[in-house]
């Protein structure tokens, strides 16, 4: 459905995503969808200059490309992810792979105490920034003439990349899970970054979605069974790839390119959350976890509703 502009023509409606690409995939009556995702972006990037945004590989501030898409078109859904980069998630996992390399399994040197208080400091601020852009995304849709009930706000939140360690199918002990798999952590790391980590950034993102209005959308379990290294998914082997038994994340590099996209969904975990955010455009408004089901593809995701959060 489009509105009519002051001129009398309708306008295109539009559905954005500052910050990943799965809306290009999505299944949503929209005559447009634009992605406004830079990578390596942090959540400074994405609050309009008027509130301090900066750019970023020359690029305008996130907020301030959503305002002139909303010039053009009738927005109805702007999804937001961001914060990851602003608490080192990266770069924490990043150390947990050296200290699987640097130690044996006799002795392991495990991440998770360390950083698990490097993420709880950093997390406030996040919250903070996050609830900022959000703010920031609003003020730019009313410039351009959109009021709340025009459009859905969604904060989504991140996919584990990693499964329980008891779920990996290479050992703890040889290099195996370096050469083979690009997942060289411990099990017990493994455990911190597929529960606390992921759980505590969801439950900071939710927190800054509610406070400024937004819905929320948690990813943490949408790549169960196809997560990076688990047993229940396969390595790409001659047969070439297939949705239904591969890997939906990209492995661990330290290659210069590669290495941005490590841990991210790759293009079947992309088109999986893609799925997602169709079926949330289509449900009422609320906040929604998603879930895969085995077996299954893009068709097998579905959407749980999520109590009401209390601020």
């Amino acid at each position: 459905m489009t509105r009519r502009g002051s001129t009398g023509r309708a306008r295109r409606t539009a559905a954005i995503d500052p910050t990943w690409p799965p809306i290009e995939s999505a299944p949503a009556a929209v005559d447009v969808r634009a992605n406004l995702a830079c990578s390596g972006a942090r959540l400074v990037n994405l609050w309009p200059a008027s509130l301090g945004g900066e750019a970023h590989f020359g690029e305008p501030p996130q907020a301030d490309r959503l305002a002139s898409v909303a010039r053009r078109a009738e927005v109805r859904m702007v999804v937001v992810t961001a914060g990851a980069n602003d608490v080192g998630f990266g770069d924490l996992v990043a150390r947990c792979a050296l200290d699987w390399a640097r130690s044996d399994e006799e002795e392991p040197t495990l991440c998770r105490g360390e950083a698990g208080a490097e993420l709880r400091a950093a997390l406030p601020r996040a919250q903070q920034g996050l609830t900022r852009a959000l703010r920031g995304m609003q003020e730019a849709l009313a410039v351009a003439g959109q009021g709340p009930s025009d459009y859905r706000l969604v904060v989504m939140g991140y996919a584990s990349p990693f499964p329980p360690g008891r779920l990996f199918r290479y050992p703890e002990s040889g290099w195996s899970r370096l050469r083979e798999g690009g997942c060289p952590v411990w099990d017990a790391d493994a455990d911190w970054a597929a529960g606390e980590a992921v759980g505590a950034l969801a439950g900071a993102m939710r927190e800054a979605a509610g406070s400024a209005g937004a819905e929320f959308l948690d990813l943490r379990h949408v790549l169960d069974g196809h997560q990076l290294c688990d047993r229940r998914a396969a390595l790409v082997g001659p047969a070439g790839p297939s949705p239904l038994g591969a890997e939906w994340v990209r492995r661990l590099s330290f290659l210069q390119g590669s290495a941005r996209e490590s841990l991210h969904p790759n293009a079947y975990g992309q088109r999986a959350i893609g799925a997602c955010l169709g079926l949330l455009f289509a449900a009422p408004r609320g906040d929604y976890a998603c879930h895969d089901t085995p077996g299954r593809f893009i068709d097998g995701m579905r959407l749980e509703q999520m109590p009401q959060l209390s601020l």
